[in-house]
């Protein structure tokens, strides 16, 4: 994900502060704190509301990072108003790590959510800071990819559609039509499936008989071009013009394509689709070139106004939002009339209306009376019950939602039944096309015999986790393993047959926590018909840092079998982590000093404290040297946050002037090649084209354009930065003024990174046994579950 403030931020979605969902952002239409509304004045730096390494998913097309010129706001991030004096983010939910993973983690950590990276106040105080003139262009070419693929498939749907009118026109025809399809919607007179309308599914796929003699693998493709120049001195000249830093024209100029200079003439509210900037921002820039002519009402800033809300919802997780949580946060930003303003635009197609189906109840009391049987008790009291919420959504996330809706329910279908020998998980994958596996830690062996034995019948498998440490944590089995993202971008894997699908007969998937929507699209869609998809995780972990809860969606829908693994996680680390997921947080008794809590009184001492655990005490007792131990705090700000942790390691573990860019050869880093993952590696050296990592047995090329916006020191790192690796030795810290930041799952999985040692540097006194009992994590509002219920429905046991 990626982070405003000019520091790397490795995470998307991850990091986002639960104090400030954005649900409750709109919906309650609580007062953020203010802040400069041109861009002419400096803007106090605003933190997001959205989960950490939400991340997310950015939304940039190109896999460009953009800047403002506040320190905009940090997916995960809680506002000044709602964190301890003391902390500056929190580490938390949304939606995401998407772009680099989130930054900050919100306080119930539930979700991820990608932040602007790369961003710093601007040296004049302005509205936006300046960056490079020239678009970052992410090096993870896989990533980058599958994500033009995916954009590629929106844009061929759009096209079919008839094209949106003008904003701000009147309405008459198909757009009147429109307008009375969302007030019927919003009256209970017609559902949501009458205003939108879902594309066909594309033909099914015949199930291979046989491997194919060769498999087709797509070559990486080349980084995506920059802008043309003159694109991107057109779009200098607007920026100039309207006193917004001429240094974002590069990423005006990618994310609005050729036509970017005229398109900001036509409506300088486009500048909100540069990921950081900020409403005040955008507002303060159409008044240096509307002058009067603009106001709060004009329909260019509403629709903007509107795509933006769903795109920071998107941040923390959800694929789409409640109506009236779109207008409350509408009016928090001065539409007189938020109504309308929904309807312009859905009338101009930047937003999507859905609704759930509900039964015809008309009918069955028609029914009824027409036998002279009497209303049936209750009957009243389910008549009154509330219809199911009108919800606004993203094309983009109403795409990949109803697409890997479509790809399950194909699986599920098309899978022939067959009788496997074996343990219950195997049974189950041998009998349906998808299975659930949960449990934790110990239970991945489960799902890795399961691939073993199926390989050894001659069955084409494969084992994918989320990241390259997840791997390496297989051992030996690990070696036939390959990360979700190196699978997609075709870098690692069985490669796709000529319709483009993998040549595979079953994919067991690691990990599945944290698959976003969109991800976990492309994958099903690239499963060919016939293939068993097996998805194994421990659903009390932090979400998926982009948009979407797949896998808790899975499990809620009920539509495929549901197997739990009995292996509990052994030792007393397996015994807390486990107490901690039920909701209690027991006294271990730890005689190895398999788990020791060093008590602080403030966040300075917990500093220092932890740089003596991971320099000195671990390596003495514990055996444990200071390279295999990792710190995990709640956020990336704060007096105890990542920033000040890596400084004061840096400062005893590898000190140096870091004279390539602020690194040294041998610091520890945190790079996000891509939205929703982060790579953890070491510094070997810079040239003239970048920084070089090891990275494992890798090693990666962080291009100097991009050393700070994707790149951070990793000696500290968030729970959501951390879930899908561990390591022997775990320092969690928990400052007094990060107590706001937790949440069981949270501390589920921060506590649950530690193999063989875990040391808990405690400052928040009552607010952790709390957190661990009454802490949840904020629901994420998506439509994957009864898209799946709808689908492949089955009777009630």
């Amino acid at each position: 994900m990626t982070e405003p403030s000019g520091e790397t931020a490795p995470e998307a979605p991850e990091d986002v502060a639960p104090t400030e969902d954005v649900r409750e952002d709109v919906r309650q239409g609580a007062a953020e704190p203010e802040e400069p509304g041109t861009a002419e004045e400096p803007a106090p730096a605003e933190e997001p509301a959205s989960a950490e390494e939400p991340a997310s998913a950015e939304e940039s097309t190109s896999g460009e990072e953009s800047a403002t010129g506040e320190e905009s706001p940090r997916a995960g991030e809680p506002t000044p108003a709602q964190e301890p004096a003391a902390s500056e983010e929190s580490d938390g939910p949304a939606a995401g790590d998407a772009a680099p993973e989130p930054e900050s983690e919100g306080p119930d950590a539930a979700q991820a959510s990608p932040e602007p990276a790369g961003t710093e106040p601007g040296a004049d105080g302005g509205a936006v800071a300046e960056t490079s003139d020239t678009p970052e262009l992410s090096d993870a070419q896989a990533e980058l990819a599958a994500q033009r693929e995916l954009r590629a498939r929106i844009e061929a749907r759009k096209a079919e559609k008839e094209g949106p009118l003008a904003s701000g026109a009147k309405l008459s025809g198909t757009a009147a039509d429109l307008l009375a399809a969302v007030r019927a919607v919003e009256g209970g007179a017609a559902s949501g499936s009458a205003f939108y309308e879902a594309p066909a599914p594309a033909p099914r796929r015949t199930t291979p008989e046989a491997a194919p003699a060769m498999t087709v693998r797509p070559p990486v493709p080349a980084q995506a071009p920059a802008p043309a120049p003159g694109t991107t001195a057109a779009v200098r000249e607007v920026l100039a013009k309207g006193g917004a830093p001429e240094a974002l024209a590069g990423q005006v100029a990618a994310a609005l394509g050729e036509g970017a200079a005229q398109a900001l003439l036509d409506d300088p509210w486009q500048l909100l689709a540069v990921s950081g900037v900020r409403p005040e921002q955008a507002d303060g820039f159409a008044r240096a070139l509307l002058g009067a002519a603009c106001g709060p009402d004009d329909p260019r800033r509403t629709v903007a106004l509107t795509v933006w809300l769903l795109e920071r919802a998107a941040l923390q997780g959800h694929t789409a939002l409640e109506i009236d949580a779109v207008r409350a946060g509408l009016a928090r930003h001065s539409v007189p009339d938020a109504g309308s303003a929904v309807e312009e635009a859905v009338s101009a197609g930047a937003v999507l209306v859905f609704q759930e189906e509900e039964p015809a109840e008309g009918d069955h009391e028609e029914d009824g009376e027409d036998e002279g049987h009497e209303e049936a008790p209750g009957a009243a009291e389910a008549a009154a019950e509330p219809a199911s919420p009108v919800l606004l959504g993203l094309d983009r996330y109403a795409l990949a939602e109803e697409s890997l809706a479509d790809g399950l329910a194909r699986l599920v279908k098309t899978a022939t039944a067959d009788t496997w020998e074996g343990s219950e998980l195997e049974r189950a994958a041998g009998a349906h096309g998808l299975v659930l596996h949960t449990g934790g830690e110990a239970s991945r062996a489960e799902p890795v015999a399961l691939a073993a034995a199926a390989r050894a019948h001659g069955i084409r498998t494969l084992v994918a986790v989320h990241a390259d440490g997840g791997r390496r944590a297989l051992g030996p089995a690990g070696t036939d393993a390959v990360t979700v993202a190196a699978l997609l971008s075709g870098a690692a894997g069985p490669g796709r047959d000529e319709e483009g699908a993998f040549a595979l007969d079953l994919l067991v998937v690691l990990d599945a926590p944290q698959l976003d929507v969109e991800t976990a699209a492309m994958l099903v869609e690239s499963l060919p018909d016939g293939c068993r998809l097996v998805l194994s995780g421990d659903p009390a972990v932090l979400g998926a840092p982009g948009a979407g809860q797949v896998f808790g969606d899975l499990l809620a829908a009920r539509v495929c079998p549901r197997i739990a693994s009995r292996v509990p996680d052994p030792g007393p680390l397996g015994e807390l982590v486990s107490g901690i997921g039920a909701g209690e947080l027991n006294q271990v008794e730890a005689p190895g000093k398999e788990i020791v809590i060093v008590p602080v009184r403030d966040a300075g001492e917990a500093v220092h404290r932890t740089v003596q655990l991971v320099a000195d005490s671990v390596p003495r007792a514990i055996g444990v040297p200071a390279e295999q131990t990792q710190v995990v705090t709640v956020g990336h700000g704060g007096s105890a946050g990542t920033r000040a942790l890596n400084t004061a390691l840096k400062q005893r573990l590898n000190p140096g002037p870091g004279r390539f860019g602020g690194y040294d050869p041998g610091d520890r880093v945190a790079y996000a090649p891509a939205p929703g993952r982060t790579v953890t590696g070491t510094v070997v050296s810079a040239d003239t084209e970048g920084l070089r990592l090891r990275c494992g047995d890798e090693e990666l090329l962080v291009p100097k354009e991009r050393v700070e916006s994707a790149l951070r020191h990793g000696w500290a790192l968030t729970a959501h930065q951390a879930a899908g690796l561990r390591w022997p030795a775990v320092v969690v810290v928990l400052p007094g003024d990060a107590a706001g930041g937790l949440s069981r799952p949270w501390v589920y999985t921060a506590f649950g990174r530690a193999e063989r040692h875990l040391s808990v540097v405690h400052g928040v006194d009552q607010a952790l046994p709390r957190a661990v009992a009454e802490g949840t994590a904020p629901e994420r509002t998506t439509r994957l579950r009864p898209l799946l219920e709808a689908l492949l429905a089955v009777p009630e046991e």
